[in-house]
């Protein structure tokens, strides 16, 4: 029964980290090294993650500066960079790749809240169906008697208070995603 709540919590907070992942990942109007988490280089002949073949940093609020720590791939991570989703403009001086992160439209903002709140949906969705599989699991132990009906209802109880915990931490995530996203 405690074993039960444990595992529902956590894939919980599983549900919420990834749901925050998916947050940095969208664009806002000022720099971010999250950004690039989901971009992959051709480097010697693999696919590597951005991160692990460059030092990314944010020197202004709407400046990246990538520095590759082999010059040979700086034309591979331009690349990675143009053919992302994130509509960016990369430039290159040999060494370094400059980003200046442009001031977003009224209509991309709207967009990227939309994107925000269907994330946050899909996590509200996953913490939902994780309340109904501890529930389930529940009435499972109740009917191989592992359980009483008292212990049931408490345990039930308790889920759906975590749920509700959670739900509003996905809330508030939101929330702050949402003024991040629209904030000039």
């Amino acid at each position: 029964m405690d074993e039960t709540l444990s595992q529902a919590e956590q894939r919980m907070v599983k549900s919420l980290a990834s749901l925050k992942d998916g947050f940095a990942a969208l664009r806002t109007g000022r720099a971010s090294a999250a950004l690039f988490d989901r971009i992959k280089v051709d480097a010697y002949g693999d696919k590597s993650p951005l991160n692990q073949v460059a030092n990314i940093s944010i020197p202004e609020a709407r400046l990246i500066v990538i520095q590759p720590w082999d010059k040979a791939l700086i034309g591979e991570i331009e690349k990675a960079i143009r053919t992302s989703e994130l509509s960016l403009n990369p430039s290159n001086d040999g060494k370094v790749i400059r980003i200046s992160i442009p001031p977003l439209t009224g209509e991309r903002r709207k967009e990227l809240a939309k994107q925000a709140k269907a994330h946050a949906e899909q996590s509200r969705v996953a913490i939902r169906n994780i309340r109904r599989d501890g529930n389930e699991e529940l009435k499972k132990l109740l009917k191989d008697s592992k359980i009483t009906e008292d212990q049931e209802s408490k345990s039930s109880e308790e889920l759906q208070k975590l749920t509700d915990s959670f739900i509003s931490k996905v809330n508030q995530a939101l929330e702050e995603k949402e003024k991040e996203i629209m904030e000039v």
